[in-house]
């Protein structure tokens, strides 16, 4: 039987372990490195690793990123995968292999480069996001792309449904690319057209702040669930005080201003 191909993978945390643990149960993973975790999860990754007997080590900062040549040398993986890592891969480390570094993004490239679309495609009220399958170079989300798997956008999803079904979605995603270069030969890919090319920076409080003003219901909506929960909801004011809104449903009425929504909870910033 044919030897499995080395594969490490690189994370930022929970999002990742279901495809860790599909990844190790098909015998792909020979190491795993976090960037940056909490304490609780670097360690569940840490127990998970040595309960599957696969090499574990963390990046906890931009300074330590330093050690990760030497240690992707002692491994000698064959491909790199990324899903969710927070900091850039320097290019003394890509010198490994320019096509051995691929990164799962969870969002529909090139149009959603950034650190947050799950946010930024919610909050723009788009039908389907993606699994963004790509190579990986010096700058954030511009390899040439691999492939897209698509995923629709239920009605009133939330970040935090959403980013549940896009967790599921790339551990078999990432199977998949494993099962590939185990039997193909050349991986296809095409380069990100850069006229349709757009970076989303870090939300801001601005961007979480409800416009009642100049933002319809659905819009207010959008935001209200693209909040939740990572932001505790959407930032707006209530009776002079900063306040979350965590869920709104529409008023059945045909009228969408001055009041958009009907509030069912309100909770004043702690």
């Amino acid at each position: 039987m044919e030897e499995k191909k080395k594969i490490v993978l690189l994370c930022g945390g929970k999002f990742a372990f279901k495809a860790l643990q599909l990844m190790a149960y098909e015998k792909f993973l020979y190491g795993v490195a976090i960037g940056k975790g909490t304490e609780m999860m670097t360690e569940a990754l840490e127990n998970e690793c040595d309960k599957n007997k696969i090499l574990f080590k963390a990046f906890p900062d931009k300074k330590s990123m330093s050690e990760m040549k030497n240690w992707i040398n002692e491994i000698q993986p064959d491909y790199i995968f990324s899903i969710s890592f927070p900091f850039l891969i320097p290019e003394d480390v890509l010198s490994f292999g320019t096509e051995r570094f691929i990164n799962f993004h969870p969002g529909p490239l090139p149009r959603y480069r950034g650190v947050m679309p799950i946010f930024e495609v919610l909050k723009n009220q788009e039908t389907e996001t993606a699994i963004s399958v790509h190579f990986m170079n010096s700058n954030f989300d511009e390899g040439n792309i691999i492939f897209n798997d698509p995923i629709p956008i239920e009605r009133g999803e939330t970040y935090g449904k959403l980013t549940q079904k896009l967790s599921n979605r790339v551990a078999q995603v990432a199977l998949n690319m494993a099962e590939m270069l185990q039997f193909g030969s050349k991986i296809p890919n095409i380069p990100q057209d850069e006229d349709e090319a757009y970076y989303y920076e870090k939300p801001q409080f601005s961007d979480t702040f409800i416009n009642w003003r100049r933002m319809d219901s659905e819009e207010i909506i959008a935001l209200i669930n693209a909040c939740n929960p990572w932001n505790n909801g959407a930032d707006t004011t209530f009776m002079g005080e900063q306040a979350k809104i965590i869920t709104a449903t529409p008023l059945n009425t045909p009228i969408k201003i001055f009041i958009p929504v009907l509030l069912q909870k309100l909770q004043k910033k702690t």
